[in-house]
């Protein structure tokens, strides 16, 4: 039997390729956007801001009464900004917090009565490598991930007597819209005193990106975490070479760490 499934951010990249195969392995699968375009036959859209909690209510409450429930949530939606901590516009770093973080907190609230009513759930929050390890001029969009690993954390535990699975979902480098989108918010001054450096980590970033897995491969994981009876509490997916860093940050020193992450991104 298919379950309800209420995914966010499907116009591209991780959301669009999970909430299509999700739908095609016969689950009815509810999806959000910020801007309503052409609807998908088997992903039924809705219209949803994270950043507004009024149109966050009226997603959750059509699901409800159009299917009576919700099995899963997938907070998958999220954007990317990139630059200096110390000169990115403050804009772009409220934006990067209430996006990533504080739009996934109104929404979890929104769907955890519904899951208590019906004795369960699974929430699956979609983390990154970058919320393990603080990554440089991408300190706001790590600070945002940092932020959902203890948010899941302590949710896991308060959940757990309702039943309600926490997972969390650690994305490596992955070849999506991820570096284009990020074009958008950088803080790119040519008086900035960061930019030497920003402009050399930044084309490392990029390349990382580039050379990234497919969306398709983690849908795939997904799926088969959404149909899993009983989920981990956590799904590191990427190449092997990050899978070690992750390890390596919690068994080396830190200053040690430090400088096998300087040297990959360049910096001195």
């Amino acid at each position: 039997m298919g379950k309800v499934i209420l995914i966010t951010g499907i116009s591209s990249g991780f959301g669009k390729e999970t909430a299509a195969l999700l739908a095609k392995k016969g689950h009815i699968v509810f999806g959000t956007v910020r801007k309503l375009a052409e609807k998908d036959l088997l992903v039924r859209t809705l219209q949803m801001d994270l950043m507004d909690q009024d149109s966050i209510t009226k997603a959750v409450q059509t699901v409800v009464q159009k299917e009576g429930r919700i099995d899963v949530l997938i907070n998958n939606a999220g954007m990317h900004t990139g630059g200096p901590i110390e000169t990115l516009p403050i804009e772009f770093v409220k934006m990067q917090i209430d996006t990533n973080f504080l739009g996934l907190v109104l929404l979890t609230r929104e769907v955890l009565p519904v899951m208590r009513k019906q004795g369960g759930g699974t929430i699956i929050n979609f983390g990154s490598i970058g919320g393990l390890m603080g990554l440089p001029f991408q300190g706001f969009y790590s600070a945002s991930k940092f932020a959902i690993e203890g948010f899941s954390e302590a949710l896991r535990m308060e959940v757990k007597q309702f039943n309600i699975n926490v997972v969390v979902i650690n994305p490596g480098d992955f070849h999506t819209s991820n570096s284009a989108n990020r074009r958008g918010f950088l803080a790119d001054s040519e008086s900035d005193p960061y930019k030497t450096q920003f402009t050399k980590t930044l084309a490392v970033i990029e390349s990382d990106e580039a050379k990234g897995w497919a969306p398709e491969i983690l849908a795939k994981k997904i799926v088969k975490i959404v149909e899993c009876k009983n989920p981990e509490q956590r799904y590191v997916i990427a190449s092997l070479e990050q899978k070690l860093a992750v390890i390596l940050k919690y068994i080396l020193p830190g200053k040690l760490f430090g400088k096998i992450l300087e040297s990959h991104y360049g910096i001195k």
